[in-house]
């Protein structure tokens, strides 16, 4: 099977180029299930419902999230009655939704795992603990899209899953890395899918609002995205259906 994992989309212009590259995409490259980092995909950070729903509508299966996942209170109720929707699983048992599922495709049973990095992030339950619970029972071919700022904490949970998974790649930090590959023991790995939005940005935002931010350490909401010509980026991963071992992985930008 042929799986694409698609970077963290920013915003309404995000949004809106994913939905204008990924149904060819789809067609041409035979691709069978669509995993999308949701998290920053409303204006302003968050996901709203209708993000979500949009998102879904263009052709994305699941959507993952991070530490922006609950920046948007009328988005909580959507988080608990979609099964599509994953916020970190890593999250006290008290937050909205879930981070694990199961998508039945038929022919074949697809795990999704999204879990948060904790080295500069939040204080949560540490990602391998968490994997190995969530794991126990999960599907031969199951990946996991880890949300974390530090590459050397996503390379070693990769280490450490390797041959347990079947993919895991990290997002959050929006730039693309060129280290996809097969790890040693059959799964496919990337450090950071990068993003799907604005390309002369930073991270989809308006490159003043960051240097405010920078210069004065004063609060700037980054709420004014970069307009401008857009890439989507992601990578696709081919799957063995039979072993659940990963047989390939290619970094993908769309422009």
């Amino acid at each position: 099977m042929n799986l694409f994992a698609i970077g963290d989309v920013v915003g309404s212009i995000g949004c809106r180029f994913l939905r204008e590259k990924l149904p060819a995409f789809k067609k041409y490259k035979g691709i069978d299930l669509v995993i999308a980092n949701g998290e920053n995909s409303a204006d302003g950070n968050g996901l709203t419902p209708s993000s979500a729903h949009y998102l879904f509508d263009s052709g994305v299966d699941v959507l993952t999230g991070g530490n922006h996942s609950f920046r948007r209170k009328e988005s909580y109720e959507l988080y608990d009655t979609c099964e599509t929707l994953l916020r970190p699983a890593n999250f006290p048992a008290s937050a909205p939704g879930k981070g694990f599922t199961v998508v039945d495709m038929g022919r074949i049973q697809v795990g999704v795992l999204n879990l948060m990095g904790v080295v500069y992030l939040e204080s949560l339950e540490s990602p391998y603990d968490c994997a190995d619970r969530l794991l126990k029972d999960a599907p031969k071919i199951t990946v996991v899209d880890f949300h974390a700022e530090a590459t050397g904490e996503k390379r070693s949970l990769a280490y450490y899953l390797d041959g347990k998974v079947s993919a895991i790649w990290g997002t959050h930090t929006h730039v693309q890395t060129a280290d996809d590959c097969l790890l040693p023991k059959g799964t496919g790995y990337i450090s950071d899918l990068g993003m799907t939005g604005t390309i002369e940005s930073v991270l989809g935002v308006k490159p003043e609002l960051t240097i405010e931010k920078a210069r004065t350490k004063m609060p700037v909401r980054f709420d004014l995205l970069q307009e401008g010509p857009c890439k989507m980026d992601g990578c696709l991963f081919g799957i063995d259906e039979k072993t659940g071992r990963c047989l390939s992985a290619e970094r993908i930008e769309l422009t």
